[in-house]
């Protein structure tokens, strides 16, 4: 996803059409909610009316605090279905989804199937699938026969007369359909946009990242379970129109009595639900291949005609964020299923293996710059943000959405990474420094568990930064660089927890960083050095921050490099000389005080 830097106001168009404005998400704290990635939805809870409850995390992140609410209210039970490990979620293990769409832009309306492939971990005979008004589900088919289902809101519950097998991989086939909310503003908003091109014709594409993929088709809408052999999407438009998904083309099945085709798609990897996208228009299509560290990638670039000529020319920025993101991260994760880069009429998004793009064709965020320093007209923003994801998003990819930041903060990062690999390093932290004044620390970046909330869009820029910080602490590069590949490597493919990334890089360099996250990720403080100086001395200390907080900065005392560890108690250091000049390293996200 997107950031979104409210000073600006973004106009124009310039060959791909879309609405550039965000809507920032603020949302009401009805449940406080700081769960572990392990945390299941017990439905016995609903029927209280009002909880007060503390608990300890022993295996998470730290302490849990439900404040006193209404859980009955049906936008709560709502969001505990759609953000929870229910019960009806966890005794199933997704395999592979097999999902075909029919297109009708004249009636802004779809119809279509999904083959859900499972294994039965444990017995029982209730299934939970995620589907969203106004469409709905018609018919559900298990070994011939039609299954019972009911519906709650955005779930759909489905009874089995018995349970399936455990251990044994068994399918469902349903069926549904209907008018699917529209979006008002992808790719913030989720949804079908029903759009046209600059010529006119259909330009049709889905956008659903937070609201979740059940907008438009039928799943297990949460993100701690992926299926394991990917995704066959066959998506069927009127046949003057290009139907691209996620993978690769594996089929085109032109049907004449409906004057219409057919596009089968096939993803081989662990996918997310939000990452399967379906773009529709006048597309036509140009590749090239990468030698890269897994060997040759395909690359295929799905552009609208008109727009060929200046993709070719803009479009060579593939190459050099390949190049620089394989340096810091390691091999592309998808070899398999080849990358892509497809125009869409809204600015773009992580797709897996289908990077969705509509920036105007210039470089800079539709024209801007993000870092206030002149730096971010030196690349494709979109091509390489939106790219980063592939392996901070679709590689490693977040268990609950509470810890969004593991997908947005790194990529926001991994900006300044591509800056200082091509651009050198001066250039890249002056980047990633610059995009600091758009945090505004109104609340944390950690979310609430199980409730399918998202923290403060500082998880960007904030994110970015405490990374960055992170790094001037390891003091050491090829390290930096190793723990980096190293959670692409070791967390590949696989959903994560926020605790497992901080014990990660704290494991792996050695120090402490537990302090720090706790800082950063779950207050809205920014730490305060504090310093005065007194002919020679320099005392010193923190304030602002929370308890143990002791992390290093390194400082320029008369114009000679040295660390300090300060921590909440004033310490004191003694220069050779009286002290003219002192100065904390910009690269630390700390504000520095000086006191009278």
């Amino acid at each position: 996803m997107l950031p979104f830097p409210a000073t600006f106001r973004l106009v124009g168009n310039h060959g791909v059409r879309g609405n550039a404005e965000k809507h920032t998400r603020t949302k009401s704290p009805l449940l406080k909610l700081h769960l572990s990635s392990k945390t299941v939805y017990n439905p016995k809870m609903l029927k209280l009316k009002r909880i007060v409850l503390v608990l300890l995390v022993l295996f998470g992140t730290g302490s849990v605090v439900f404040s006193q609410t209404d859980i009955n209210d049906p936008k709560v039970r709502q969001e505990y279905l759609r953000g929870s490990i229910t019960p009806e979620r966890e005794w199933w293990d997704l395999i592979h989804y097999d999902l075909s769409v029919k297109f009708y832009p004249d009636k802004k309306m779809i119809s279509g199937s999904n083959e859900i492939s499972f294994k039965t971990l444990k017995p029982a005979t209730r299934m939970q699938i995620d589907l969203q008004p106004p469409l709905a589900i018609t018919r559900v088919k298990y070994k011939n026969s039609d299954l019972a289902f009911s519906r709650e809101g955005n779930v759909y519950w489905i009874d089995f007369p018995e349970s399936p097998e455990v251990g044994v991989e068994s399918t469902i086939l349903i069926t549904y359909g209907g008018m699917p909310r529209e979006s008002t503003n992808p790719p913030w908003s989720g949804g079908i946009t029903w759009d046209h091109d600059d010529l006119g014709e259909d330009y049709i594409v889905t956008t659903c990242q937070g609201i979740g993929a059940s907008i438009w088709w039928p799943n297990k809408d949460h993100g701690y379970d992926e299926p394991d052999r990917g995704v066959d999407v066959r998506i069927t438009v009127p046949e003057r129109l290009v139907a691209v998904s996620n993978g690769r083309l594996k089929d085109t099945i032109y049907n004449e009595n409906e004057k219409s085709k057919t596009y089968h798609w096939q993803v081989k990897n662990p996918i997310n639900n939000y990452a399967i996208n379906a773009n529709i228009g006048n597309y036509v299509s140009y590749g090239e291949t990468y030698e890269g560290e897994g060997g040759t990638l395909d690359i295929q670039y799905w552009v609208l005609k008109h727009q060929l000529d200046v993709a070719k020319k803009q479009f060579v920025e593939v190459p050099r964020m390949l190049k620089a993101f394989e340096y810091w991260f390691g091999k592309y994760p998808f070899y398999e299923d080849g990358y892509k880069l497809v125009t869409v009429p809204y600015a773009g998004m992580e797709h897996q293996s289908s990077v969705t793009y509509g920036n105007w064709f210039r470089n800079g965020y539709r024209g801007r710059d993000l870092s206030f320093a002149g730096i971010g007209y030196l690349f494709d923003f979109i091509i390489v943000h939106e790219s980063g994801h592939e392996w901070f998003g679709n590689n490693i990819s977040m268990r609950d959405a509470a810890d969004m930041w593991i997908h947005e903060g790194f990529t926001n990062y991994s900006e300044n990474l591509f800056v200082e690999y091509h651009f050198g390093k001066e250039k890249g932290h002056d980047y990633v420094v610059g995009s600091r004044r758009m945090a505004r620390n109104e609340r944390t970046i950690i979310g609430e568990y199980g409730l399918n909330r998202e923290g403060s869009g500082d998880m960007y820029y904030k994110g970015g930064n405490l990374l960055h910080t992170i790094r001037q602490v390891v003091n050491d590069d090829a390290k930096w660089r190793m723990i980096l590949r190293g959670l692409n490597t070791d967390f590949a493919k696989k959903t994560v927890t926020t605790a497992q990334v901080e014990n990660y890089i704290s494991s792996k360099s050695g120090i402490d960083f537990s302090r720090v996250f706790d800082q950063f990720l779950r207050t809205t403080k920014i730490p305060e050095f504090r310093y005065k100086i007194e002919g020679r001395t320099l005392r010193y200390r923190y304030e602002n921050v929370v308890d143990g907080f002791d992390m290093p900065v390194k400082v320029r005392i008369n114009g000679t490099e040295k660390w300090l560890k300060p921590s909440a108690t004033e310490m004191s250091f003694e220069a050779p000389d009286d002290i003219l000049k002192f100065e904390v390293d910009k690269n630390f996200y700390v504000e520095v005080r000086k006191d009278d």
